[in-house]
């Protein structure tokens, strides 16, 4: 084990005997209105990369975990909701509801920033979707200590009816790519879609994009695949644009 790994699970081990408190079960509980039996999962699914770098102790895995969890209940939620739809028009909604942007607004919303672990002198992170993966870890965490019934209603009360206002994201331009490239034409602007880092963070592929207008960066938008981190790079475009 390298030096910086020890230290960092040295660290790591205080934090938990510290925080394994009623104090912190207390605010956890708080945050997500249920209560928690494994406060261990929640410590994890808490703690950024940029913390500790080991997997066994990051909450990069429960993420993966939470992200299938996720996109099982908003699928099944919307298959009901939406019986005579079809493929396209599900698939998305799914993507208005499950974005990174969407995801890392309702985490702050939530006020999970105030609970996270992360190395804050690391700037980088501050403008980032880390909220909202954190997010996915706590459902991960939900799964694994409640069972999916319970992470299943968990997400419908906590997340989708307070904050997915899927009336509003229904009437929402279905695809907000041409709506933007709509406006480019127009004014006779230079329009790109720049993949500009592909990089590995554990089991996963994170994609960064940046929209690029005349040769200038406005937006710039992370996900696990191009067309998520295409869709909150536009999203933040039209914001900025005010269109």
């Amino acid at each position: 084990m390298s030096i910086t790994n020890y230290f960092g699970l040295q660290l790591f081990s205080k934090l938990f005997t510290f925080n394994n408190t009623t104090s912190f079960k207390k605010e956890v509980e708080n945050v997500i209105c249920i209560k928690i039996n494994n406060v261990k999962l929640y410590q994890i699914a808490l703690s950024h990369r940029s913390s500790n770098d080991n997997p066994d102790f990051n909450n990069e895995r429960l993420e993966y975990l939470g992200d299938a969890v996720l996109g099982s209940v908003v699928a099944d939620y919307l298959f009901k909701r939406y019986p005579s739809k079809g493929e396209g028009f599900l698939t998305e909604m799914r993507s208005k509801m499950v974005n990174r942007l969407q995801l890392n607004d309702i985490a702050l919303k939530m006020g999970f920033k105030q609970l996270m672990l992360l190395n804050k002198l690391d700037n980088t992170l501050k403008n980032s979707q880390i909220f909202g993966n954190t997010l996915e870890a706590i459902i991960g965490a939900i799964y694994l200590d409640k069972g999916y019934t319970k992470t299943q209603k968990w997400v419908l009360s906590q997340m989708v009816k307070p904050y997915m206002f899927v009336d509003s994201l229904e009437s929402i331009d279905i695809n907000l790519k041409n709506k933007l490239i709509g406006w480019a034409s127009k004014q006779n602007k230079n329009l790109v879609f720049d993949v500009v880092d592909e990089k590995r963070e554990g089991a996963r592929k994170v994609f960064t994009i940046d929209v690029v207008v005349d040769g200038e960066i406005i937006a710039q938008g992370k996900s696990f695949s191009k067309k998520d981190a295409s869709l909150v790079a536009t999203q933040i475009a039209i914001e900025k644009l005010g269109l």
